[in-house]
């Protein structure tokens, strides 16, 4: 089969794999119908995070089962399902917790030795614990496929950073991020009730999907001048909830800074650069909270899997740019040089 590997920054490739097969009795396969292209993988790809020539790539895909170990239960050939970027066994306290990412036989799609979601298919270690089902008929409809394929990471990973910063009905929230995951921040807010939500970027087309996610304000400066302007916006005081979907040193700073007094920031921008920006001292005096880090998706993709179903929500509009698997490298470069916010693969 034909799947996605990288061999050096800037260097990426669609080449011939061996194609995956039940090796545990708890493993699924799955042929991949949807991938895509994420923000933290141009982390990979610019040669800001390590991998190993010829190592797979992709966390985020769709797909119906083709084979399932002896083991499996939930799964049968021919279901359509969809993977959070985290396989998890389900069964050890973290998961039972709702943490799978912390489940300690878990692990990230593209990791050493494991498939990556940019390919033909992807065996999948404990099925029961990682996949959910999704309706038949839905792979039949290309938009709600594309909204289904949005759970896997960046609608889930929006969705944790909104919880992480105590976003309720009615509160005033900040959203520091511009891309996927900080758009469906945006649409999170809205979900759970925000009154006010103020998107931080300064890309049009981006901040016209904030504004048709829930967006009430734009804010297109950066650093000191977009603080200034987020602290006009809210009569001096900052945001009760600030989303944090950078994880660069700037960024940190400039989310602690729009926090009011007692608020909370929620941060899932995958940290990278000199350092976090963090002064403790300062949220200490002003009593600031500070939780998110790595998206538990599998905890709750069943609900927001409801709400995509019955039209509540609908991420869809953050993938602009669709390729086929040959086109992979060619939508690194467009996400890359941001002529791109996030690329869909039909592979």
């Amino acid at each position: 089969m034909r799947a996605t590997t990288i061999h050096a920054p800037f260097d990426m490739r669609v080449e011939e794999v061996p194609d995956p097969v039940v090796q545990e009795p708890t493993d699924v396969v799955v042929r991949v119908l949807r991938a895509c292209i994420c923000g933290s993988d141009l982390w990979a790809y610019r040669g800001e995070s390590a991998r190993q020539p010829g190592q797979r790539i992709g966390h985020e895909f769709l797909g119906v089962v083709e084979e399932t170990g002896s083991e499996v239960r939930g799964f049968t050939a021919g279901d359509l399902v969809v993977a959070p970027f985290v396989w998890s066994d389900g069964t050890c306290d973290h998961c039972a917790e709702g943490l799978q990412t912390s489940c300690p036989r878990g692990g990230f799609w593209g990791s050493v030795g494991s498939d990556g979601g940019q390919g033909e298919a992807v065996r999948v270690p404990f099925g029961d614990g990682t996949l959910v089902k999704l309706p038949a008929d839905a792979a039949s409809d290309d938009r709600l496929l594309t909204a289904l394929l949005a759970l896997s990471d960046v609608m889930g990973t929006g969705h944790h950073a909104a919880l992480g910063a105590g976003v309720r009905p009615g509160s005033t929230v900040a959203v520091v991020g511009d891309g996927a995951v900080g758009l469906c921040g945006v649409l999170a807010a809205k979900r759970l009730g925000a009154e006010r939500i103020i998107a931080l970027g300064r890309h049009t087309a981006r901040t016209d999907i904030a504004r048709l996610f829930g967006a009430t304000d734009v804010v297109a400066e950066r650093g000191e001048a977009a603080e200034a302007a987020v602290r006009e916006l809210t009569r001096g005081q900052g945001a009760h909830g600030v989303i944090e979907a950078v994880g660069t040193e700037q960024s940190m700073r400039t989310a602690v800074n729009i926090t009011r007094d007692g608020g909370s920031v929620g941060y899932v921008g995958v940290p990278h650069g000199s350092g976090t920006g963090l002064d403790l001292s300062v949220m200490f005096d002003r009593n600031i909270a500070l939780r998110g880090g790595v998206a538990p998706v599998r905890a709750y993709l069943p609900e927001l899997l409801a709400d995509v179903l019955d039209g509540t929500i609908d991420p869809s509009p953050v993938f602009d740019l669709t390729v086929d698997l040959d086109g992979v490298p060619a939508g690194y470069r467009a996400m890359d040089e941001r002529t791109a916010l996030k690329v869909l693969v039909k592979p």
